[in-house]
Parts: structure tokens; C-alpha cells; sequence
């Protein structure tokens, strides 16, 4: 009995020890993205992703807008601040801010918004578009796992989460 007990609480232990993820060799799966690759980014759209790009890699910090953390819609915030343009703080305000384009219209400096909670289309998360190509879409935004990063609508998980695009300049 003595001998029965140590060894069945070393089967429970190591029987607990599971990834949280599962692992997967493929490749990452990605989408194409139609859009308009022709019209031209305005300077200032330039120098507002300009100046996002500087947090890349900048901690997230929920509500945060500086270089010690920012959350999505600070890095939003910050950028369009920096340059004199006047947003709202959050993202549940920036989804009604600007007007709504067609993902197939957006360019350098629009908004992008996106459902990350599993089961619901309630925006809770936006970026900023960085770069137009074929089939592609780049955004900087404030990742709540890997800080402030750049991704791309390409990406599966980006693109079934995306909701809508918005242009405030």
C-alpha cells in the first residue's frame, strides 16, 4: 500500500502535465486579401505609421500610451496625437470615428478593427494599416500576448477576425 500511493500520485502529476497549445507543423495558413494596390498613402498617413513603427515591440499594459506599454487603441491614440489629429481613447470610440470604407478601398493610415473573443463579432481590438500589397494587408497594433507588433490580414486568425476598416484622415 505504502508503495501503491507515491506512485499514484506521480501518474496524476505527470497525466496533468499538458501543453496548453497544441502544436502544429504546418505551415501558417494565410488568406488573400483583395485591395485597391494602387493609390498612394498621403504624407501624413506616412509619418503617423512612421511613428507607430517606433513602439515596435513595446510591452502591452492595458490603457498604457508610452514606450513603458500601450494597448491597442493607445498605440491608435498616440500616433494620431503625436501629429495633431484628435481620436477617441478607446477602441469601442474609434469604431465610430472616421468613415467606414471597403477593405478592398483601404491605404497606409486606416484603421482596422477586429472580434478576437471566441463566438462574438464585438469589436475589441484595432490596428493601424502599415502597407498595401497584393493579396495583403499589413497593421501595427498593441498584441495583449506579444506587445506592439506588425501583422498581416494574410494571417488566418486576422483575417476571420476582422470586422471593418475606418478612414479618419
Amino acid at each position: 500500500m505504502k508503495r501503491i500511493i507515491p506512485i499514484l500520485v506521480l501518474l496524476i502529476i505527470v497525466s496533468s502535465c499538458k501543453s496548453k497549445k497544441a502544436y502544429s507543423s504546418k505551415k501558417r495558413q494565410t488568406q488573400t486579401v483583395k485591395v485597391n494596390t494602387k493609390a498612394k498613402p498621403s504624407k501624413e498617413a506616412q509619418s503617423i505609421v512612421k511613428y507607430a513603427k517606433t513602439f515596435d515591440g513595446t510591452r502591452y499594459k492595458y490603457g498604457g500610451t508610452s514606450k513603458r506599454g500601450m494597448d491597442c487603441s493607445g498605440l491608435i491614440y498616440t500616433s494620431f496625437n503625436k501629429h495633431n489629429i484628435n481620436v477617441p481613447r478607446t477602441t469601442a470610440d474609434l469604431k465610430s470615428a472616421g468613415s467606414w470604407i471597403d477593405i478592398k478601398e483601404v491605404n497606409v493610415g486606416d484603421l482596422v478593427f477586429f472580434a478576437t473573443k471566441k463566438n462574438s463579432r464585438k469589436v475589441n481590438h484595432v490596428g493601424i494599416v502599415t502597407n498595401i500589397g497584393t493579396g495583403n494587408v499589413e497593421f501595427i497594433h498593441a498584441s495583449s500576448s506579444r506587445g506592439v507588433m506588425v501583422s498581416s490580414l494574410a494571417e488566418r486568425y486576422w483575417y476571420y477576425a476582422f470586422v471593418q476598416a475606418r478612414r479618419i484622415l
